[in-house]
C-alpha cells in the first residue's frame, strides 16, 4: 500500500471511519477511497484536500507521510546556494538538482526547495539588472553597485543562518518572498 492510502486509512480507522462514510464526508466516490488506499491511485488537488477536510487533518500531514526526517540534507540545501561564488548560477542549478532529487523522500525539503528557488531566482535577476545598470549607465555605478553589495553580503549570510537553525531544528524561517514584496 503506498504510503498515502496508509496514512488516510490509519486516519479514516482513527476517526472510526469505513470507507462509505469517508467517501460520504469527503463528496467523493468509494470507488476513489478503495483506489487511494489500495495503492492503486495518489489523491492529487482538489481530491485529497476534500479527503483532508473529512479526516480533520491538513494536507502536508498526508504527504509527508513516510517521508524521513534529515535535517542534515535540508542544511546542505541551504549551503548550496553559496556556490553562486563559485559557479555561475550555481546558486540555482544546485539548489534544484538537490531539491529534485530527493523532494518526495524528505520532510520538509519540498517547500523549502520551492522557496530558496524562488528567492535565488529573484535575487540573480536583480544582480543582472544591477550589472546592466553599472555596465549601461555608469552615472548609477555607486548606486547600482552598493546595491549588489548588499544583496550579495545577504545572499551569503541568511543561508548560513538558515543552515544553522535547520540543524539545530528550529527551521521555520523562510527566504523572503521576493516577488510578493516586490509587487
Amino acid at each position: 500500500m503506498s504510503q498515502i492510502g496508509n496514512k488516510i486509512k490509519s486516519l479514516r480507522k482513527l476517526k472510526g471511519y469505513s470507507q462509505e462514510e469517508l467517501a460520504e464526508a469527503a463528496q467523493v466516490n468509494l470507488r476513489t477511497i478503495q483506489r487511494i488506499e489500495n495503492n492503486s491511485n495518489n489523491p492529487r488537488g482538489k481530491t485529497l484536500q476534500l479527503i483532508c477536510e473529512a479526516l480533520e487533518t491538513n494536507t502536508e500531514e498526508i504527504m509527508s507521510y513516510g517521508k524521513e526526517k534529515d535535517l542534515n540534507y535540508l542544511s546542505l540545501v541551504h549551503l548550496s546556494v553559496l556556490s553562486f561564488f563559485v559557479v555561475p548560477l550555481g546558486n540555482i542549478i544546485l539548489p534544484l538538482i538537490l531539491w529534485v532529487s530527493k523532494k518526495d523522500k524528505i520532510e520538509g525539503l519540498d517547500s523549502l526547495g520551492k522557496n530558496i528557488l524562488n528567492f535565488q531566482i529573484v535575487w540573480t535577476t536583480l544582480c543582472v539588472l544591477c550589472m546592466v545598470l553599472i555596465i549601461f549607465y555608469p552615472t548609477y555605478f555607486d548606486y547600482a553597485f552598493a546595491f549588489l553589495s548588499i544583496i550579495t553580503i545577504i545572499n551569503f549570510i541568511l543561508p548560513l543562518i538558515f543552515a544553522i537553525k535547520t540543524n539545530k531544528e528550529k527551521n521555520k524561517n523562510r527566504y523572503p518572498n521576493l516577488l510578493r514584496i516586490l509587487r
